[in-house]
């Protein structure tokens, strides 16, 4: 009946992604063609004007698809976030999005255990994860996820769902999934909102320092992963 249950969720959550993607591809294409004149930008900032509150439940919609199903890129929509709200603004939503998803999905994995897992995420991913021996450390678990959640280009959205299985309370962890996506969210939102008002360049140069920061972070940690492993 569990598993049933969770087969019905997974169907409802594919038809909910497919029928919003197309819904804003048939709105977005005509729109992202002119992206390129100021005119066009102009049109962008007026059509995201005129959806008011929809705009927002659409991309928060859109997040939350989007952790549900680990296989779809995340940045796109952080991207879209931040052109039609701006970098502070697409933060947020996005923020709400994570918030909400991470609510849904730790408490499944609670109630429903692997069955649950393993309809939205790979197996052997998952399986990978837990035996790891980073997640085994137990009593250092919030400080490796609030890690691997901060340094931008790691595979957040499968540790939402490992989070279910580990020893850390719902609060904590809410908390961790939520805000220390900051890096690769802001990222995203001011590459997105700097693409609306045609600066290419503030865009390279926000990547490049992004790249720059998960990179040392990424040395960083992986100094401090062998202390934890040794300890």
């Amino acid at each position: 009946m569990q598993s049933k249950k969770v087969k019905i969720f997974k169907v409802i959550v594919l038809i909910a992604f497919i029928a919003i993607m197309a819904a804003l591809t048939i709105w977005l294409v005509p729109i992202f063609k002119n992206l390129s004149t100021e005119a066009g930008r102009m049109n962008f900032e007026n059509e995201i004007e005129s959806l008011g509150t929809k705009g927002i439940f659409a991309i928060i919609g859109l997040m939350v698809i989007q952790i549900f199903l680990p296989i779809l890129p995340g940045e796109p929509v952080e991207i879209l976030a931040g052109m039609s709200y701006g970098p502070i603004g697409g933060l947020l939503i996005i923020f709400l999005g994570a918030f909400i998803s991470s609510f849904i999905i730790f408490f499944a994995v609670r109630k429903y255990g692997k069955s649950f897992i393993y309809s939205f995420a790979s197996k052997e991913k998952i399986e990978k994860l837990e035996n790891s021996k980073l997640f085994s450390q137990k009593g250092k678990i919030e400080m490796i996820l609030f890690i691997l959640f901060f340094i931008p280009g790691t595979p957040k959205d499968l540790f939402v769902y490992i989070a279910g299985l580990l020893p850390i309370k719902p609060a904590r962890f809410l908390f961790i999934s939520t805000f220390a996506r900051f890096p690769s969210i802001i990222s995203s939102t001011i590459a997105g909102s700097n693409l609306v008002a045609g600066n290419f360049h503030i865009i390279a140069i926000t990547y490049l320092i992004t790249f720059l920061i998960a990179a040392i972070i990424i040395f960083a940690f992986r100094k401090q992963e062998k202390e934890i492993i040794k300890d």
